[in-house]
């Protein structure tokens, strides 16, 4: 028989592996699905200009949207609080994002410099402006290289540089780059380290936000899991070439019963019809803002085969405390 001294007598679990025992686990952020509000709208950004909530869409052609009795893709602003849509704009361009700097609002288009009408991973970056969302400017743009195919985009500002975040497919599929500018007006693309992801796997459905008195970029994107199935993660950078993943990755998961609550009561029988059958393995395209001292969140899910449904959400707090609530807090 074996007997155990005084000294490990006394020892404790929690004294032998202390680590452990004191370590605090991260309290997720808890996302509160409201449900689907559109179909066939994906690229979505919630945006605050001027004190109004507006959800800025991405209206894609007729084949793409049953709603769009046009052959012609456009962007448009949507009041959320009395659903008022705005006159459209950029007639033809492709997967838009916005962004408000100084009470002007600015919106990205991706267009082909060789053949407007294929515009889908087109090369151009198309910024345009608008004091009033009415009248807009084509401002600037940044042509990339034809051999790199463009699709979202996202902006987000760092003390006075603004970054652009860009999606290609080529060379390397599925990586992010960036491009950054003082004025929003010239663009540089930077060097190819400065990027997202190392690893060559799926990331897609970008969107990128700063936050004052915080180093970091912070980037939502779209992960590929086995099934398929597609999932929203999270990660962050001070440099934009060293990411670090999210320990509550995925942060949002497809659930079918809380994606297809119908949220919209404008939604015809036929469209609820169209959601009730719908496949669901896919969140994606999330973005967020925050308004009134909640953080408001719309996103994509459906089956990542062109049959989408955009979606809406909300944590109960600061985008602040939203974003930086995924990772393990720094000491100070």
């Amino acid at each position: 028989m074996t007997t155990m001294s005084n000294n490990e007598q006394r020892l404790t679990p929690e004294s032998r592996n202390p680590t452990l025992y004191h370590y605090r686990a991260l309290k997720r952020p808890e996302i509160r699905r409201i449900g689907t509000i559109a179909c066939d709208i994906v690229e979505t950004t919630p945006v605050v200009f001027r004190g109004t909530l507006y959800r800025f869409e991405y209206i894609r052609a007729g084949h793409q949207n049953e709603a769009n009795p046009s052959s012609d893709s456009y962007f448009h602003f949507v009041n959320v609080r009395t659903n008022e849509c705005t006159p459209p704009f950029a007639t033809n361009y492709h997967f838009g994002a916005a962004y408000v700097d100084d009470e002007v609002m600015y919106v990205t288009g991706i267009i082909s410099g060789k053949d407007p009408g294929e515009a889908w991973g087109g090369n151009v970056v198309q910024v345009f402006r608008s004091s009033d969302l009415m009248e807009w400017e084509t401002y600037s743009c940044i042509e990339l290289p034809e051999d790199m195919g463009a699709y979202n985009t996202g902006i987000c500002k760092n003390n006075s540089v603004y970054t652009m975040l860009i999606e290609v497919n080529r060379p390397i599929k599925f990586r992010f780059r960036f491009a950054q500018s003082t004025d929003m007006k010239h663009w540089e693309l930077l060097p190819e380290a400065y990027r997202f992801h190392e690893e060559p796997r799926y990331a897609g459905g970008p969107a990128i936000y700063t936050l004052p008195d915080d180093p970091y970029y912070y980037v939502t994107y779209l992960e590929a899991y086995p099934g398929p199935a597609y999932a929203t993660c999270i990660a962050r950078s001070k440099d934009l070439k060293n990411w670090t993943y999210s320990p509550l990755n995925p942060i949002l998961m497809f659930d079918e019963k809380e994606d297809k609550k119908i949220a919209n009561p404008f939604l015809t029988e036929h469209e609820q019809s169209r959601i009730e059958r719908a496949m669901d393995y896919n969140n994606s395209d999330l973005e967020l803002c925050e308004f009134n001292g909640r953080t408001i969140l719309y996103y994509s899910w459906g089956c990542q085969m062109g049959i989408e449904f955009l979606a809406e959400a909300a944590y109960e707090g600061s985008m602040k405390d939203f974003l930086q609530g995924f990772f393990e807090q720094e000491a100070q």
